[in-house]
């Protein structure tokens, strides 16, 4: 007979999200467990160890600030936070706050289903045990599905095969060898310039250029360490109640309005300082068109300016807007094909015919590796949540609901209809990751336990949105996405690096600030967009 307990709340994910959401839960003194497929905690930034993996968001911001106390006990030393940076920071929350007692590691959820008599969800874990609660809270990030496309011979290559996103703990010795990386998105990016150094001879497989901007990382001064804590307050206000919940605001001003010769001072400034300083040059960047055009010739003309050889340079420069695809920082990215050891095959023109013994043959050529490392990307937004059973009201899977992710509907990304105390975190539909992410996920996490929080006090077994709300909330997502220039590109945030996803854009572009307004205001009202059920009775 399988093993069953009873807790207030399951959590399913170690990171920024489910070390918030489990501290939060305590502090309401619910009994709660957290799983974790990891042997430790850190979420994303326990798997990603690839070489040069790093944040592209300043680390004063990319932290928490639910705690004055924790924010100044601890000490960045660089702009942009390596990996082993990120981990030992989330280590050392873990510590600070006794949250490994409430965790459980080595520990893979594989589906939960919400028993509709009882209004409890059976959550089932990959060692047979089952664990009954009332709330179900998915805390697996937008971006932990790996994604390794379907080529033909995959299991024949002789060589060592890696995934930037699954990275073995003690890492990989490259050294004089002959590597293949496919893909060049954000760990691509990365990736590329680090392995060229050691490797003799580096071949990256190109399917889409990317728009790569300097990152110009350096490392903090302690005059500036103690700066950033005296304004604790001032940083933590800017970041909640910000467009974009960091500290990066657009001038107010349209790229239309400045001469030629204006504009490219402006964008040559930004691209000195480095980051997404370019995202401040002007504010219509991502919803006019001509706009686009400016700053994306810029750096078109930066890469071509960078890049010796000119057919190298040709494959590497973007043909869609800027933007529409995830940006990515870079350090000495496009210098790296200078190198005499680093190649690039363009996928557009010689595509991947299937990996051999030996290697990748192409449609021209057999190229002989070593080592091959997909840094193919994720099934985002949707595809963490999907790859778990989760089955709510007459047994029906989220899959079946959203249409493998082809109908997504939720209610501020929060939570979906027939699937009663089922919380997300920085689900589909919310602002997610174009917002810093511990930002969103404190906005988001405080929501939660305050929603479960007036359900213990008013004695409700169940909630979750009504079919109204939700039809609205994602009209209006949708709607306010068809406004900018996001939806006119593919990319992982359309589920376009899949596939056979289906298309379609699931994050809230309407602006932090007012998201956090309607959560607010929902709540305020008493959840009246929500269905409340108390002793199977709706109230």
């Amino acid at each position: 007979m399988q093993n069953q307990k009873y807790v207030d709340a399951v959590v399913v994910g170690a990171g920024f999200a489910g070390l918030y959401m489990l501290h939060k839960l305590r502090e309401s003194n619910l009994n709660a467990v957290v799983y974790e497929a990891g042997t430790d905690v850190g979420g994303v930034w326990y798997w990603n160890l690839y070489p040069g993996a790093k944040c592209d968001i300043d680390s004063i911001y990319y932290c928490y600030t639910f705690s004055e106390e924790l924010y100044k006990k601890w000490n960045w030393t660089s702009k942009y936070p390596k990996q082993e940076e990120i981990l030992n920071y989330l280590n050392f929350v873990a510590d600070e706050l006794d949250l490994r007692k409430d965790i459980q590691f080595n520990t893979q959820v594989l589906g939960a289903t919400f028993d509709e008599e009882h209004n409890i969800w059976n959550v089932q874990l990959k060692n047979g045990e089952i664990v009954k609660a009332k709330y179900f809270i998915s805390a697996v990030g937008c971006l932990s599905a790996t994604n390794i496309p379907k080529i033909e011979g995959f299991d024949q290559f002789e060589g060592e095969a890696y995934h930037t996103g699954k990275w073995p703990r003690e890492g990989v010795d490259l050294t004089n060898k002959r590597v293949g990386v496919i893909g060049t998105g954000s760990s691509g990016v990365q990736t590329i310039p680090e392995v060229a150094k050691v490797a003799s001879q580096l071949t990256v497989f190109q399917r889409t250029a990317q728009y790569v901007l300097p990152a110009n990382n350096y490392d903090y001064t302690q005059e500036f360490i103690n700066e950033s804590k005296e304004k604790f307050e001032e940083t933590r206000k800017l970041l909640h109640y910000s467009p974009s919940g960091s500290a990066i605001i657009p001038r107010n001003k349209s790229a239309l309005e400045d001469t030629a010769e204006e504009r490219e001072a402006v964008f040559e400034e930004a691209w000195k300082i480095g980051g997404f300083q370019m995202t401040t040059t002007y504010y219509d960047l991502m919803v006019n068109e001509q706009a686009n055009e400016y700053v994306s010739e810029f750096i078109r003309k930066k890469i071509k300016n960078i890049v010796k050889d000119p057919v190298t340079a040709e494959a590497l420069t973007p043909n869609y807007m800027y933007g529409v695809k995830r940006l990515t920082l870079g350090t000495d990215y496009y210098e790296t094909y200078n190198r005499p050891n680093v190649r690039l095959v363009n996928l557009r023109k010689t595509p991947i015919e299937k990996i051999s013994a030996k290697g990748i043959k192409t449609t021209t050529e057999e190229i002989e590796l070593d080592v091959l490392i997909f840094a193919t990307g994720y099934d985002g937004m949707t595809g963490p949540l999907l790859r778990m059973d989760i089955k709510g009201r007459n047994g029906v899977s989220l899959n079946e609901k959203w249409e493998n992710g082809g109908k997504v509907r939720t209610f501020l990304g929060l939570a979906t209809k027939d699937f009663p105390n089922f919380f997300m975190i920085t689900g589909p539909e919310s602002p997610s990751v174009l917002v810093v992410m511990p930002i969103a996920i404190e906005q988001h996490v405080d929501w939660i336990v305050d929603c479960i929080n007036y359900m213990e006090k008013q004695n409700i077994d169940a909630i979750e949105p009504s079919k109204d709300a939700e039809e609205a909330w994602s009209k209006h997502n949708r709607e306010i996405a068809e406004m900018t220039l996001y939806t006119k590109g593919d990319s992982w945030y359309t589920g376009a690096n899949i596939e056979g996803k289906p298309r379609s854009f699931l994050i809230y572009l309407g602006g932090f600030d007012n998201y956090r307004k309607k959560c607010d205001a929902v709540a305020a009202s008493g959840y009246e967009e929500f269905q409340l059920y108390s002793s199977i009775r709706e109230i």
